[in-house]
């Protein structure tokens, strides 16, 4: 069982930056991808960013490429987002998710999943 608990959500303004974070606990000796997804209200759930720990390159949704980074601390067990420009469309519950398995552009199959987060940007 992996549980995942998000941190970093809040209020800014557009243009402004915000860094979440997902702390867990999980297997690092096994491959696996963590991502990042958010939910805006009366919209469906949409895959922000990928990682794994296999070497892989990140994947990025193309509204946030350039805006959005993803990264982990193996050592904390802890993924991060930076967010920076945000933009008033960004507004979501922003969610991180896990599975044991390898990140592809396919964002499902994540069968563990933080609480989420609130992410508020005013224009």
């Amino acid at each position: 069982q992996v549980q995942l608990v998000e941190s970093g959500g809040g209020s800014v303004q557009a243009g402004g930056s915000l860094r979440l974070s997902c702390a867990g606990s999980w297997d690092t000796g096994s491959p696996y991808c963590m991502g990042w997804f958010r939910q805006a209200p009366q919209k469906g759930r949409e895959g922000v960013a990928t990682i794994s720990n296999v070497g892989d390159l990140p994947i990025y949704t193309d509204s946030v490429k350039g805006r959005f980074t993803i990264s982990q601390d193996n050592a904390k067990k802890t993924l991060f987002l930076q967010m920076d420009s945000l933009k008033p469309e960004d507004a979501a519950i922003y969610y991180c998710a896990f599975k044991y398995s390898y990140c592809t552009r396919d964002t499902g199959g994540f069968p563990f999943w933080g609480q989420g987060t609130q992410v508020t940007v005013s224009s």
